[in-house]
């Protein structure tokens, strides 16, 4: 599956504390807003197709290379005076603005060039539904017309997905195809375009079919500035209205939530999402604290039987306040479980060891959760869910909270990960010296790993050099923010090691801590001549290699979701563009 182009960041804007990664492609670009972009009355100027400013008349006739005599192959192409496309410039957030189309027609293909004249000849009419285009098989078509798709909110309260609005009044075919991937995922802003959703799926049930994902990544709801008792009057987003649109929508297969909809999630939107909703696959809740969403939690838990729930892709991402009998309940039933995220959360060893043998588990995080290390390690290499499929690993830690790996549980683990694992964050670990001979084979299929507090800058050195016992490295981004400074990054630009010289390639980013980052700050045209730049977002860190004479590869990977950027914090649960709270909590915190 090949990535799908990114939304320019002219048309997507993050929302309120968010972040989404940049669509220029550099590594570990991201934007961020702390106050929504949606609550700014703006509206993006249209570039209008009748203006007549600019003389588009001089142009010239360029043959074939191919038939240089031919006067029918060729092309009309503007002369060096061309100033068309309203003189827009190429470079920056620029270079994704559209190009008038005014502007190209007004280059006549029929003028008279060296004595020969072409005639415009009427096109023969077509019988509806026999074009071309319309005649695409459906996969096709439909792929074509997704690649359309705007998923991040515009800028202001301004329309998004214009395009697909004008295909639905171009033909029966695609209307069809484009009404099912307008409805395919529905992006949820703010309540008063839920409100607008909810009353189409009810006055045309048969929309609430096409729906396969609802998405609330971005949902602001102090964008429309009323208080909380004006919310509750308007009956935008509700927990009632949630509910009802739920029952709308029954082939629904993802449902992403996050904290600023935690409120609404009460015991009948829940009870609908784990037992009434037969295809839905994934399910996000990520950072939902709210009281009310806790206590329809616990209410909830009397309704489960022994049978097994389809969820394959559940992430509890900081869910803090649920209290360890939620887990203990809801993990015995997870026998299709593929990816499960608990960052944070209060789970206990049983809840862990009572995930049934069937489950697949590609993508786990454990990471900020007070387990203890032996259990963890007996888990991890034991239970038939994870030894032998695991991608993704984090179990990174804040070693002044609570450390969840010593020495010995470090030696127990390295040793029995399987090699399909792409990513490893051990961040916070008693990882040391006496480590790196284990960690080298891993280094030979990770794509990304995050060491302990005690390795220093010459293991890193031997991790990533080449050897004559083992195929050369494969790591692209390695977190080292654990480091005990007390070395000073110094060490980094020491000749002696290799880590930002060419030899380390193919890695790309190296993510430090923030006062190093800052001292580095001041040295920046030194990184620079190195090949590196340094870069940050959020509480995160980074040096970036921008070597010239290394041409960058590209960042995209399967299991990361669609993801470009390296170094993760949580685990998505859907296949999508970066951005939005998800962002933030995946790139720009701690």
């Amino acid at each position: 599956m090949s990535p799908r182009p990114t939304t320019p960041e002219t048309v997507g804007r993050g929302s309120f504390s968010s972040v989404r990664e940049h669509g220029s492609g550099l590594a570990q670009t991201f934007t961020s807003s702390k106050v929504s972009s949606f609550a700014k009355n703006v509206h993006d100027d249209a570039i209008s197709d009748d203006s007549t400013d600019v003389d588009m008349t001089d142009a010239e006739y360029l043959p074939p290379l191919t038939q240089p005599h031919s006067k029918l192959h060729g092309a009309w192409y503007p002369t060096a005076t061309y100033k068309g496309w309203k003189e827009i410039p190429l470079g920056g957030k620029a270079r994704h603005a559209s190009k008038s189309f005014s502007d190209i027609q007004s280059i006549n293909p029929f003028r008279v060039h060296g004595g020969l004249r072409i005639e415009r000849t009427e096109a023969a009419s077509l019988i509806p539904g026999t074009s071309a285009l319309e005649k695409l098989p459906v996969e096709i078509l439909s792929s074509i017309i997704g690649l359309l798709v705007v998923s991040a909110p515009t800028r202001g309260l301004a329309k998004r997905n214009g395009d697909l609005s004008a295909l639905l009044q171009t033909s029966r075919t695609l209307h069809a195809v484009t009404l099912s991937i307008l409805y395919r995922h529905i992006t949820i802003p703010h309540s008063r375009i839920f409100r607008k959703f909810l009353r189409q799926i009810a006055e045309n049930p048969d929309l609430g079919t096409l729906v396969r994902r609802l998405d609330f990544n971005h949902f602001n709801r102090d964008l429309l500035g009323l208080t909380d008792a004006e919310r509750a009057m308007t009956h935008n987003l509700t927990g009632e209205t949630l509910e009802r649109c739920l029952g709308l929508t029954p082939k629904l297969q993802e449902f992403l939530a996050q904290e600023h909809v935690g409120e609404n999630l009460e015991r009948g939107v829940l009870h609908k999402l784990f037992f009434e909703l037969p295809m839905l696959e994934a399910v996000d809740f990520c950072a939902c604290t709210h009281a009310d969403f806790r206590k329809a939690f616990e209410s909830l838990l009397l309704d489960f039987g022994a049978e097994t729930i389809n969820i394959a892709r559940l992430s509890f991402h900081k869910t803090v306040t649920l209290p360890p009998k939620v887990f203990e309940t809801i993990f015995p039933r997870l026998g299709k479980v593929t990816h499960l995220d608990v960052t944070g959360c209060k789970i206990s060893t049983h809840a862990l060891f009572s995930i049934p043998a069937t489950a697949r588990i590609t993508h786990l995080s454990l990471a900020k959760c007070r387990l203890p290390g032996p259990a963890v390690v007996r888990f991890l290499t034991t239970h038939e869910a994870v030894k032998h499929s695991l991608v993704v690993l984090n179990l990174g830690t804040d070693a002044t909270v609570h450390e969840m790996l010593d020495e010995e549980d470090i030696s127990n683990l390295l040793p029995n990960l399987p090699r399909t694992l792409r990513s490893l964050n051990l961040r916070g670990s008693k990882m040391s010296s006496t480590h790196i001979p284990l960690l080298l084979p891993l280094t030979r299929h990770l794509d990304e790993l995050a060491v302990g507090r005690a390795v220093t800058v010459p293991d890193i050195h031997e991790l990533l050099q080449p050897r004559d016992d083992l195929d050369p490295h494969t790591l692209r981004f390695i977190d080292v923010s654990d480091f005990q400074f007390t070395q000073g990054t110094d060490r980094l630009f020491d000749n002696r090691f290799g880590i930002l010289k060419d030899s380390s390639y193919p890695l790309e980013v190296i993510e430090i801590a923030e006062r190093p980052f800052k001292r580095l700050e001041k040295t920046a045209k030194a990184i620079a001549r190195r090949g590196w730049v340094l870069k940050e977002t959020g509480q995160r860190y980074w040096m970036v290699r921008e070597t010239p004479s290394i041409p960058q590869e590209d960042a995209w990977r399967s299991w990361k979701m669609g993801a470009e950027s390296w170094g993760s914090r949580k685990i998505p649960v859907a296949i999508d563009e970066v951005g939005g709270w998800f962002g933030y909590q995946m790139f720009a915190k701690k």
